[in-house]
């Protein structure tokens, strides 16, 4: 497939929340690989289909080690969430050159539709449950500069944009 270019902040499009996905068809699965290719690229553990322009609820993660163990998602939402944080620093294509740290949940439970278009339930821990809220808040809209301070926020925004 291909290597997309990504979004970079304050694009209106990364701003605005993603549209569901009606059904899983040979045109998802294109942008799918499209997607895992760009995160390979990048690299990174994460991306939303809103980073590259296209405003549908679609996110693929992969925080393996060896790579190629890609979990395509569309429509992901979070059924639960542990009590129990987990700080990480984070950072994005978007906003390109500065990252903090971002404390959520250590665990969470999506539904989403996979790749076979069936509605699938699954528990991810650690770097994966970080990365998949961090595509979640893409798909809404949000980069993870939005769980900042908005004197930190400004800060990071200005910074990122001067390295540009």
């Amino acid at each position: 497939m291909s290597v997309r270019t990504i979004l970079r902040w304050p694009d209106a499009r990364l701003r605005s929340k993603a549209e569901p996905v009606g059904e899983i068809t040979d045109d998802t699965r294109a942008i799918w690989q499209d997607m895992i290719d760009t995160m390979e690229a990048m690299p990174g553990v994460g991306l939303a289909a809103p980073q590259i322009g296209i405003g549908l609820r679609l996110a693929v993660v992969d925080a393996s080690e060896e790579r190629g163990q890609a979990v395509r998602m569309a429509n992901p939402e979070v059924l639960h969430a542990s009590v129990k944080l987990r700080s990480h620093d984070e950072a994005s294509p978007c906003l390109p050159g500065v990252s903090a740290t971002i404390e959520r949940p250590r665990a969470v439970t999506l539904r989403f539709l996979n790749a076979d278009g069936e509605t699938d339930e699954r528990d991810f821990v650690g770097l994966w449950a970080t990365s998949v809220q961090h595509q979640i808040d893409h798909l809404n809209g949000r980069l993870y500069i939005a769980h900042l301070s908005k004197l930190k926020r400004d800060m990071l925004v200005r910074k990122s944009q001067k390295l540009a």
